[in-house]
């Protein structure tokens, strides 16, 4: 396995979809109906279309201020969004859980939050990743809520936080 952390690009849009559709069907929505998981998974429902406004969709959501994807050879096998200070969402395949891609692409994140100015993380864990963020020390900072998510109405999801820590190795150069 030779995974190479690297900048989104838009022709990576319709990998990312599938990796996103596929992952958070399968690990975040088996509580719901088959009706309501496509009404959470929004646009991403379409992820398998050719259809040229699914994809227009789908590489619109995708947009954040830092995309960060996985690759394995052609294979994208992680994703990973977010802003300064905040991570929007993190997506890794099933065949790579516990092979170090999510900590690849949080390690990178962290990087470049600190890079940016800024000393914590935010985000909003679905409850089967509590326990990986927990490893990376993040801590939970208020109970669990259940919440909207694209059109659905019954996401649940844990806030978490991070206090980083300083970069000494950029604060020494």
């Amino acid at each position: 396995m030779s995974v190479k952390i690297r900048n989104y690009r838009e022709a990576d849009a319709v990998k990312v979809g599938r990796l996103i559709a596929d992952t958070f069907r399968e690990f975040n929505l088996a509580y719901a109906s088959s009706e309501e998981q496509e009404k959470l998974l929004g646009p991403f429902r379409h992820a398998n279309s050719d259809d040229e406004a699914h994809q227009a969709q789908i590489t619109e959501v995708i947009r954040a201020p830092w995309v960060l994807v996985a690759g394995d050879g052609e294979s994208i096998v992680g994703v990973l969004r977010g802003s300064p200070g905040r991570l929007h969402s993190l997506f890794v395949r099933k065949s790579y859980h516990g092979k170090g891609v999510g900590r690849q692409l949080m390690a990178r994140f962290e990087r470049e939050v600190r890079k940016a100015g800024h000393q914590k993380i935010t985000l909003q864990s679905s409850l089967y990743a509590v326990p990986f963020y927990q490893r990376l020390g993040y801590k939970r900072t208020t109970r669990a809520f259940c919440g909207p998510c694209f059109d659905g109405t019954i996401f649940p999801y844990q806030p978490m936080k991070k206090v980083l820590e300083p970069d000494l190795a950029a604060e020494g150069s």
